[in-house]
């Protein structure tokens, strides 16, 4: 397996994680990726650094493999994280757009209704975050989070963000870049020891959470992934699931309609997680206390339609 890290040099929380991961042994240079990316080579992880927004350069998966000859399997990227609290953070979490109608422009990178394949790491990744992070002192300073899918860019393969937040004086925090190198170098296994959150169907657990409702934060489905052997797909909040009022609509296509873009968030968040975990079983975890009871009776039934099967949380144990 070739994995990809990004970082950017205009971005502090992304560029000293990968400086800190750099500074352990077995690195060498690696080639330019046109027109001007550097690269770093150690075993089969690749390191590239551009000075650009970290969500706005499209593809990079695919331009390494058109570049390099080798083939990407995973793609990880380094970023800051922001929050109205400005509470400090670590996040992980998976990438997409999916709630946009075609001619919308996304904020912050991705394209209308796309959603990235979900890297599998990111729930065995995330519990050993909170692990390292409590080891290192960074907790309760610092919260260990799941967010919900946002934000781009365009990825091919597996994909996930590791996040510093939530303000400048945390983005430069070594303590916290320390702690983001040492969850890529265990988790990748380059100290010698075994990858961790390598997917494999054939051997233990294959129940995979595909979240829907709730915040940002998916506190709900946060307390499911904290069990170990849970693996998560993608995780869509409120926001990402547009739906209309059937009261407030003057014009429906039916008496029940519920109008909205949150049937193809839904269908494009479910096809890419059974895309990134071939062999899994994926069951859709509902924050039912977010949702108004038409909503939830929508949801229920669409997911029923779409033959998506729902779990409750002792189902993933």
């Amino acid at each position: 397996m070739v994995t990809l890290i990004v970082a950017t040099t205009s971005d502090p929380a992304s560029i000293n994680p990968a400086t800190a991961l750099l500074a352990m042994p077995g690195w060498i240079a690696g080639p330019i990726l046109p027109p001007d990316i550097k690269s770093f080579s150690n075993k089969q992880t690749r390191v590239i650094q551009h000075d650009r927004s970290i969500v706005k350069e499209d593809d990079l998966d695919l331009r390494w493999e058109e570049a390099t000859g080798e083939v990407i399997d995973e793609v990880i990227f380094l970023s800051r994280h922001t929050a109205v609290s400005n509470r400090p953070a670590l996040t992980v979490h998976p990438i997409g757009v999916l709630h946009l109608k075609d001619g919308e422009s996304p904020p912050q990178g991705g394209k209308p209704g796309w959603a990235a394949l979900p890297n599998p790491r990111i729930g065995p990744w995330f519990r050993l975050l909170k692990k390292m992070a409590e080891a290192h002192g960074l907790v309760p300073e610092f919260e260990i989070t799941l967010e919900a899918t946002h934000h781009g860019p365009i990825t091919n393969k597996p994909t996930m963000f590791l996040e510093i937040g939530s303000t400048e004086e945390y983005w430069k925090r070594n303590d916290a870049a320390q702690v983001m190198a040492l969850l890529m170098w265990e988790g990748l296994g380059l100290g010698g020891d075994e990858a961790v959150g390598n997917w494999n169907s054939e051997t233990g657990k294959r129940k995979v959470l595909l979240g829907i409702g709730g915040g940002h934060y998916a506190p709900r489905h946060m307390d499911v992934v904290l069990k170990d052997d849970i693996w998560v797909g993608h995780l869509l909040s409120g926001y990402s699931l547009p739906m209309e009022d059937p009261t407030q609509t003057k014009t429906t296509p039916g008496e029940n309609y519920i109008g909205g873009n949150w049937r193809q968030s839904i269908k494009a968040s479910f096809e890419a997680t059974k895309a990134a975990f071939p062999g899994g079983e994926i069951l859709a975890h509902l924050d039912h206390k977010s949702f108004k009871g038409w909503q939830k009776k929508a949801i229920t039934e669409f997911l029923a339609e779409e033959s998506i099967d729902v779990g409750k949380p002792n189902d993933f144990t």
